[in-house]
């Protein structure tokens, strides 16, 4: 008898790596976090590729970590214009059976009840003031760098910036060089506020790195871990090296 192929899934995991390729070995591209609902484009024998409902990812997951949803469900769930977050680095979500399941900020937790989970732990929903964008990213301080992760136990500059943006109700684009496009250009580091993104590029003018700007001409970024540095029209100064590790490319102003 040939098993059913199912089309839309729900991360009910605490973290799933999204791959490039079929095999654990390969590019981890982004992450699944609890409560991220995809559509399912493709299907290989213990893999399946997916396209992130959120923010269009696309990449390859181990069948075995699929939750099926059926189509209704699925546009149900994507029809949520704002859902609640978990606002706590770590919370819980519980089964029927009592267990236990991790849940990180910035999961989507007002899914849980699709999976008869109940959460247990702060949240937020709603768009919140833009004075809470730095406040969020200080959460992840010192969380170590992971290409391709969204979680305080490893993250990337872009997931970084998405993530603090997600949870506080805004949506960008997965990687760095998308989220330039996004926003309205400032002239200089002077004109920003705290929440505005400083966008940085290669020696090819290539956009390659992303940190919230803060008060008093200092940012937040992922690079090592998700550390604070002084910024000025150059670029990132790390004051430990004594150096410019990045070139300032662009200042945005999303909100």
């Amino acid at each position: 008898m040939q098993k059913t192929k199912h089309h839309y899934g729900l991360c009910a995991l605490s973290v799933i790596p999204i791959r490039a390729n079929t095999d654990q070995a390969s590019e981890q591209l982004s992450q699944l976090l609890y409560g991220d609902v995809f559509k399912i484009t493709e299907h290989r024998k213990d893999w399946n590729k997916i396209r992130v409902f959120f923010d269009g990812t696309e990449g390859w997951i181990k069948k075995n970590q699929i939750t099926p949803l059926s189509k209704e469900v699925y546009k149900d769930l994507k029809a949520q214009k704002t859902p609640a977050h978990s606002s706590d680095l770590i919370a819980f979500v519980s089964h029927t059976n009592s267990q236990l399941t991790p849940v990180l900020i910035g999961s989507v937790v007002q899914n849980a009840k699709t999976l008869g989970h109940h959460f247990e732990g702060e949240l937020v929903s709603g768009t919140m003031d833009k004075d809470h964008l730095v406040p969020t990213a200080l959460q992840y301080l010192n969380a170590p760098y992971q290409w391709g992760g969204k979680s305080p136990f490893g993250i990337d500059c872009s997931g970084l910036v998405q993530m603090v943006y997600k949870i506080n109700g805004f949506r960008l684009p997965r990687d760095a060089k998308e989220q330039a496009n996004e926003g309205e250009v400032l002239s200089f580091v002077e004109e920003s506020s705290p929440g505005d993104l400083a966008f940085f590029d290669n020696g090819e003018g290539e956009i390659i790195h992303v940190g919230i700007i803060m008060q008093n001409n200092h940012v937040i970024h992922a690079h090592g871990c998700v550390r604070i540095d002084r910024l000025d029209q150059t670029g990132i100064f790390n004051v430990e090296k004594g150096e410019y590790t990045h070139h300032l490319r662009v200042i945005k102003k999303i909100l």
